[in-house]
């Protein structure tokens, strides 16, 4: 509710809780990406209506297929990462019910490429709609901007699979 003072102590409320429960959102995103995009932990993230792009990637519609996609890219391409969210900007919509948030992205993974694997660094930012239903934040759609990326040298010296 962007230049809105809410009238009650019950919109307030549910605006601060909201507030924490997409940065959360954020959170749980980031957990899933660097558990190999798992599907178990990354569909319930979406709503069944939900799109997800990024550009050089793909671009993905519906929570199942963005889950199995977003599964894919891991097994295919980014092989290992550490996914920094930095920063999650909300903006709630008139009604308190959906806001745009944005997240700055620095990330270090380890990517297929012709050669095998390369380590790379990855920067840009997450742009996003969160949409409250059934008394839950998803997402409704994710795009994700990368502006820079580069090859690590000396590449990583140690990398650690997450545990769940």
């Amino acid at each position: 509710m962007t230049g809105m003072t809410p009238s009650t102590v019950e919109e307030r409320l549910f605006r601060i809780e909201a507030r924490n429960e997409i940065s959360d959102l954020v959170a749980r995103y980031a957990h899933g990406a660097d558990r190999r995009n798992d599907p178990a932990m990354m569909q319930p993230l979406f709503h069944e209506d939900a799109s997800w792009s990024a550009e050089g990637f793909a671009t993905f519609h519906g929570a199942s297929a963005i889950a199995a996609g977003l599964a894919a890219i891991a097994a295919e391409e980014v092989l290992w990462s550490i996914h920094y969210m930095i920063a999650p900007y909300v903006e709630f919509a008139e009604d308190g019910r959906s806001a745009r948030c944005r997240w700055y992205l620095w990330e270090l993974s380890t990517m297929a490429h012709d050669a095998g694997a390369e380590d790379r660094w990855l920067g840009g930012w997450y742009d996003s709609i969160a949409r409250y239903e059934d008394n839950l934040w998803k997402f409704a759609s994710v795009k994700l901007d990368l502006r820079v990326q580069g090859v690590a040298t000396p590449p990583w010296s140690l990398k650690k699979a997450f545990d769940q």
